[in-house]
């Protein structure tokens, strides 16, 4: 990796632990909201960063818009202000222990950030860069591989999006009927 790249991902990383602490402190929900459409647009940066492109624009979509937009839409209908609850700050911090714990373990299978010898890029990519034009008829390798070779889960992608955008219209829509104009009473 050269410094560029360790400089870019460093601010990056600093920028979203500052949005992330700066989400937990904060009282005011609009704000929290917008925070978070920050994060979201930063970690869509991150991901365009490690050159995975639909993945960012995915984030972007829905962690930046329609997120933001449910966020905005909930707080128009509860209020502004947070209201504290009692917290028991051991049992969350064993539960955040015991996660960050597991996704560590996760990762010691792992191939080295950028390794040339990764069994995904010694196999999977040289098939897909190599024969994915007559196996499947695109010319684009990009093109063939998210609507052929991985077509579920881009399926799969498309669906939670809409699911998520139909929520919000939903629920939008559903704040309408229930507040009544008093002069429609009759």
């Amino acid at each position: 990796m050269d410094i560029g790249s360790f400089l870019i991902n460093a601010i990056l990383l600093v920028f979203l632990a500052a949005t992330a602490i700066a989400v937990a402190r904060l009282q005011n929900l609009f704000a929290g909201a917008m925070l978070f459409g920050i994060y979201s647009l930063l970690s869509a940066g991150v991901f365009v960063v490690l050159d995975a492109v639909d993945v960012a624009f995915t984030e972007a979509a829905v962690g930046a818009g329609i997120a933001t937009i449910l966020m905005l839409s909930t707080i128009a209908l509860t209020g502004i202000k947070h209201e504290s609850i009692p917290i028991r700050p051991l049992r969350s911090l064993l539960l955040v222990a015991v996660v960050g714990a597991a996704l560590i373990y996760g990762t010691f299978d792992m191939p080295r950030f950028g390794d040339a010898e990764a069994p995904a890029h010694q196999h999977v990519a040289l098939r897909y860069l190599q024969q994915s034009g007559d196996e499947i008829g695109i010319p684009n390798v990009v093109t063939s591989v998210l609507a052929s070779y991985r077509g579920y889960d881009t399926l799969g992608e498309v669906a939670v999006i809409f699911t998520a955008g139909i929520g919000v219209l939903c629920l939008l829509g559903g704040s309408r009927r229930r507040r009544t104009d008093p002069a429609d009473k009759s």
